[in-house]
C-alpha cells in the first residue's frame, strides 16, 4: 500500500520538486528489491511474482516475469487508460528498464500533469489526449510513430476494451495485459455491446457495467494469435502472449486463469 500513498499524496498536494525526486526514488528502490527477489528465488507462478511499485495491483511483478521468459526485441509499450501516470502497468518499465513508450488518457489535465512530471523529459515517452474508440485508435497509435512488433500493449478503458483491441492493427505487441470484468463469470463469452461514448458511470449507477469477461477476451486473444497466461491474483487483469512466442510458458483457459500456477515447461 506504500506506493498507493505515495501516488495520492503527490496527486493531491503540491511539493517542492526534491521531496517528488525522493519519493521516486523510494517507490524505485522498493521495486528493484522486489524485481531482485524474484530473481533469485526464481518464482515460477504468475501469482508469487506479483509486486506494485506504479501499478494498482502486482502487475509490475508479472511483466518484469513475462518479459524474462518472452523475447523482446523492441522494448516499446503502449498504454491507454492510464490517468495521470502515477499508477499504472508501464511506468516502471519506462523508469527502470528504459523502454520507450506512448501513453494515452482522456483527461488533459492528466496529461498536462504527465507533461510536468520529469519522467516526460527524463524518459523517451509521449503522452496524448485522446478519448480512444475503435476508429480512432490505429490512428493514434501510428501518428506517435509506433507500429509493427512492440513488447506490450495494456488496455484499460474501462467500457469498450474488447471492441478497442479487436480493431487494433498496426501494431503487433508479443504481450497484451488487458482488464477484465470478473462479474461476467469465466465461461460464458460476454462484453458490453460497442458505444463510441460508453462511460461507465453513466451506463450503470453501480460502475460494475463495463468490459468484457475474460472467456471473450481469450477468445479474441485466440483470433488474434495470442494465448492466455493468466490473470492477477486480484481478478481483474489478464495477460497474453503472442502465440509464435509462448515455447517454454504454459498457456491457460479461462476458468483456472486467476489461480493458475503458470509455470516454465
Amino acid at each position: 500500500m506504500l506506493h498507493q500513498l505515495i501516488n495520492k499524496f503527490l496527486y493531491l498536494v503540491k511539493i517542492p520538486s526534491e521531496i517528488h525526486s525522493s519519493l521516486q526514488k523510494i517507490q524505485m528502490g522498493i521495486g528493484r528489491i522486489e524485481l531482485r527477489q524474484i530473481r533469485i528465488l526464481q518464482k515460477s507462478s504468475l501469482s508469487e511474482n506479483e509486486f506494485r511499485v506504479f501499478s494498482q495491483w502486482g502487475e509490475d511483478g508479472i511483466i518484469h516475469y513475462l518479459i524474462h521468459n518472452v523475447p523482446i526485441e523492441n522494448k516499446i509499450f503502449v498504454e491507454f487508460g492510464v490517468e495521470n501516470y502515477t499508477e499504472s502497468n508501464t511506468r516502471f518499465l519506462l523508469q527502470n528498464n528504459n523502454w520507450t513508450g506512448l501513453i494515452i488518457d482522456g483527461s488533459q489535465d492528466n496529461i498536462n500533469f504527465i507533461k510536468n512530471d520529469p519522467i516526460y523529459w527524463r524518459y523517451n515517452l509521449k503522452a496524448e489526449c485522446a478519448f480512444i474508440d475503435k476508429e480512432n485508435i490505429n490512428t493514434l497509435i501510428k501518428n506517435s510513430g509506433i507500429s509493427g512488433d512492440i513488447g506490450l500493449l495494456s488496455i484499460d478503458v474501462d467500457g469498450n476494451d474488447y471492441w478497442i483491441w479487436e480493431a487494433i492493427n498496426c501494431i503487433s505487441p508479443r504481450i497484451v495485459i488487458c482488464e477484465y470484468n470478473s462479474i461476467f463469470g469465466a465461461l460464458a463469452k460476454v462484453t458490453v455491446p460497442y458505444d463510441k461514448n460508453f462511460h461507465r458511470t453513466k451506463a450503470h449507477y453501480s460502475n460494475l457495467y463495463y468490459g468484457a469477461s475474460i472467456a471473450a477476451l481469450t477468445s479474441l486473444a485466440e483470433a488474434k494469435g495470442y494465448s492466455l497466461i493468466g490473470s492477477n491474483s486480484a481478478g481483474n487483469n489478464v495477460f497474453f502472449v503472442r502465440t509464435d512466442l509462448c515455447s517454454g510458458l504454459q498457456t491457460r483457459q479461462p476458468e483456472d486463469a486467476k489461480n493458475s500456477n503458470t509455470t516454465i515447461s
